[in-house]
């Protein structure tokens, strides 16, 4: 993904070269876009890492354990019947509590969590009180409903879950199949904003859109982070395919923020836009990265915005991809405030400083030790491993980087260790704790194809796992600069966290 060039103060519009040159590359993206219109402006934080400690009261994690338990007995996340009906039921009989509050909805492939966490730090710096709904959770299931830029507390979980559990039971006693536990959860968060209240609510779509659990919103400003190749079995074999279904949360009269994007996926999206008469800002065009530079603990940042220019934003987070997370949340926000569309101005630029000073994004190259480094990153698709290769090499200067992989069945495997092959001096293949986890053996066998038999370990333990790859970059030496990296799966990222003290 590129960056933004430096503008011109002489220029009448500062972005005409990269239109020229934009439209000049792709004249089909060029006619479909002419039919839209397009953003084009002259001119609190959360606290700690956002990561719960298991309630102390034990008659507080009893009552957890239980609607966790009553949770898990539904569908679960990977099994779905395309349809909104049941959750649309579930609205109904609480009376729409998703219509209490205006909301911004993201879909995408990879980014989705980091940008969510971004634009509610941002919504929080400008006094908004924020609800925020993403999926899946590194370590506790309360992470999924943050109020304020901190998880909801589990009383008010477990509360939340009584309170509409006689309405869920109403609607699967009326509907063909019951509410699944995203539905019920996606329900629980919207009750929850409404009885906050928010200001705003964050919302992270699950999988796809169209018929994702949470497309029951409204949402003013609809974002699509970079779209690559992920459930391919259920969205589509192409980004353009799969574009198709995560532009069902484009709705009529919206601001659409799209991330830089694949040329079909971009043609599918702008024709949704067209289509609901909808306003688009596009990275690299109306808005994104200027310049970036790596520095301690993050990077230094100068954004293009939708209103103007932001310079001096130290972004505690690491890579390139996380500088066009910001651009986007940035736009985001400024889109949510009608900034671009009804007033050409500049956010208060300390107010947005301060708020990604404060940004987190647990598991995403986030380092947990030192001594050897260990750095876990949820990667688990090529894509998401691509960025992560990358960021790795121009953040770390590892002298030898071992690899700890556990990843899911249903994903493309091979694709994902074929992208840390170069970076990886060894790999452990091991596997989580959940049910969709790929079988250690299963995955050594494809990290012997691509890495070579004497470059692989396999221990099934995840615990052993850690210790086999820390004694590995050990041999370098204390100083020699040796490191860990733990990927392959949100679960696994989880599940080395607290391995490792981090929860």
């Amino acid at each position: 993904m590129s960056e933004l060039p430096p503008r011109d103060s002489g220029e009448s519009d500062g972005f005409d070269d990269i239109v020229d040159a934009e439209t000049e590359r792709d004249p089909d993206l060029a006619l479909i876009e002419a039919g839209s219109r397009t953003l084009r402006t002259q001119g609190g934080a959360p606290q700690g890492d956002g990561v719960p400690q298991r309630p102390q009261d034990p008659q507080v994690a009893e009552a957890l354990r239980e609607v966790e338990t009553e949770l898990a007995g539904r569908w679960g996340e990977t099994k779905l019947e395309p349809s909104v009906s049941r959750i649309a039921a579930l609205m109904d009989v609480l009376g729409d509590p998703q219509r209490a509050y205006p909301s911004i909805h993201i879909t995408g492939t990879n980014g989705k969590t980091s940008t969510a966490r971004m634009i509610e730090a941002l919504l929080g710096a400008f006094e908004l009180r924020t609800g925020r709904y993403t999926s899946p959770h590194v370590q506790s299931i309360t992470e999924r409903i943050s109020l304020d830029g901190a998880p909801i507390d589990y009383e008010r979980f477990i509360e939340t879950y009584r309170d509409i559990a006689p309405y869920v039971e109403m609607v699967d006693q009326k509907e063909e199949f019951r509410l699944s536990f995203f539905e019920v959860l996606t329900g629980m968060a919207y009750a929850a904003f409404a009885d906050a209240p928010v200001d705003a609510a964050v919302v992270e779509v699950g999988m796809g859109g169209s018929w994702d659990a949470t497309n029951v919103i409204d949402a003013s400003v609809a974002v699509v982070t970079p779209i690559d190749l992920d459930h391919t079995d259920r969205l589509g074999s192409t980004p353009g395919e799969i574009a198709q279904e995560k532009a069902g949360i484009i709705k009529r009269g919206a601001t659409v923020i799209l991330a830089q994007q694949p040329v079909d996926a971009a043609q599918v999206l702008l024709k949704k836009a067209v289509d609901v008469d909808a306003t688009v800002a596009r990275e690299g065009l109306e808005f994104g990265v200027v310049s970036r530079q790596v520095a301690v603990g993050g990077q230094l940042l100068t954004l293009r915005g939708l209103g103007g220019e932001y310079d001096g934003i130290f972004l505690p987070l690491h890579g390139a991809h996380q500088a066009h997370n910001a651009a986007v949340a940035l736009a985001a926000v400024e889109a949510f405030f009608g900034i671009g569309a009804e007033q050409a101005r500049l956010l208060d630029v300390d107010t947005v400083r301060q708020a990604f000073a404060g940004a987190t994004s647990p598991g995403r190259l986030e380092v947990v030790r030192r001594s050897p480094t260990v750095v876990l990153d949820a990667a688990h698709n090529p894509a998401g491993a691509r960025v992560t290769a990358e960021a790795i090499s121009e953040v770390f200067d590892f002298s030898r980087l071992v690899g700890v992989v556990g990843a899911s069945g249903d994903k493309n495997v091979r694709g994902l260790l074929e992208a840390f092959e170069p970076i990886f001096a060894e790999v452990v293949v091991t596997q989580n704790s959940s049910h969709r986890a790929m079988d250690a053996d299963e995955l050594a066998a494809i990290a012997v194809e691509v890495f070579g038999d004497e470059r692989v370990q396999v221990e099934p333990r995840l615990d052993d796992a850690l210790e086999a790859a820390i004694t590995l970059a050990e041999e370098e030496g204390e100083f020699s600069g040796g490191g860990v990296l733990v990927t392959g799966s949100v679960i696994t990222v989880g599940e080395a966290r607290l391995l490792l003290g981090k929860g």
